[in-house]
């Protein structure tokens, strides 16, 4: 048995979901003749109280997407210096749309409104960078699964709103954090510009995400879609699990946050671990006496059929997900009390 924590992304469809594909009605999305895409854009937009949603193959082009909509080469992006969007998608941001990145130093990928403020004050003349669009990530990947207050998220709306710039959030693992915290996706949506949700990580769905937005924000992003190579053909098959994801996997995440609390519980009582993230949802992030070392504890623990990664800086990180079994969940904390 390989118990893969490496990601929520190594799940596969259920037996249901795969049902749902098989039967999925299909067309050319590229001329918007897919039933099966259309329907799941209509849900998800209508989900958020937003005007209109587009499908992508992956949350990495959703974003992309969105920073291009946004903003002009030589725009600066501001973002915390945890984001997803500066930190793992490829240097996307200056490829993709020539823009540079000012970082905040937040907590655990978050930062507050007099961050922000403070980012955004000062020159504003031809020497720097035009400040354009910020983007905040909901849970925060690197800072362990960590979720935003909303009242500080509504405060941030506030000075963008101010000060002209477009909001938008990176939401991989928004419904993580909208079960963990009993918010609904209507007050994302009154919230923000343009919010991509990841259907491939805790909803199980094969591949996919959702960019949702305005008629001209998405209208804007099917062009851009296009030029990113992002068009696809027959992709209701795909839609179809994504459908299947959203009726029937969301409340089911509660179950991932409890298990990653109780693996938190032992990882706090064994000697060989020097620290634990607080955790909130999926996501454990700890780290190992140096004498024993992350990757060496990587590579015992891979040893015994149990897949981790390393996060950098000394950090390992465990995802709970929709395969992570109770089976698997009593092996692995036997191992961890045992290691």
């Amino acid at each position: 048995m390989i118990i893969d924590l490496i990601s929520d992304t190594v799940t596969r469809p259920t037996s249901k979901m795969m049902d749902a594909m098989v039967k999925a009605k299909v067309g050319d999305d590229v001329f918007k003749m897919d039933p099966t895409v259309n329907a799941l854009q209509e849900k998800a937009a209508k989900m958020f109280g937003m005007d209109d949603a587009l499908f992508f193959p992956s949350g990495t082009m959703a974003n992309q997407t969105a920073i291009k909509l946004h903003t002009n080469p030589g725009d600066k992006l501001i973002c915390d210096k945890y984001a997803h969007v500066y930190n793992y998608e490829g240097g996307g941001a200056a490829f993709n749309s020539g823009v540079t990145c000012k970082l905040i130093d937040g907590d655990r990928g978050m930062f507050s409104a007099e961050q922000l403020k403070e980012a955004v004050a000062g020159r504003s003349d031809i020497h720097v960078p035009y400040s354009s669009l910020v983007c905040v990530e909901n849970t925060t990947n690197k800072g362990g699964g960590a979720c935003w207050d909303f009242s500080e998220l509504e405060k941030i709306q506030k000075i963008t709103k101010e000060n002209n710039l477009a909001f938008h959030l990176d939401g991989a693992r928004l419904f993580n954090a909208l079960v963990a915290k009993n918010e609904t996706p209507h007050q994302y949506g009154k919230l923000f510009d343009t919010i991509s949700i990841c259907l491939s990580k805790g909803l199980g769905a094969p591949i996919g995400s959702i960019l949702l937005g305005s008629k001209e924000h998405i209208a804007k992003a099917l062009r851009i879609r296009k030029l990113f190579g992002g068009a696809m053909r027959q992709t209701g098959f795909l839609a179809a699990a994504a459908i299947y994801a959203l009726d029937n996997h969301i409340e089911r995440l509660a179950e991932d946050h409890s298990r990653a609390k109780e693996i938190g519980e032992v990882l706090q009582k064994v000697s060989y671990v020097t620290k634990v993230e607080p955790i909130e949802t999926n996501i454990i992030i700890f780290y190992v006496d140096k004498k024993i070392g992350a990757d060496n504890f990587i590579a015992k623990m891979k040893a015994k059929n149990i897949l981790l990664i390393p996060m950098g800086e000394g950090r390992i990180r465990i995802v709970t997900h929709l395969d992570y079994t109770k089976e698997m969940h009593e092996i692995l904390l036997n191992e961890l009390t045992f290691f």
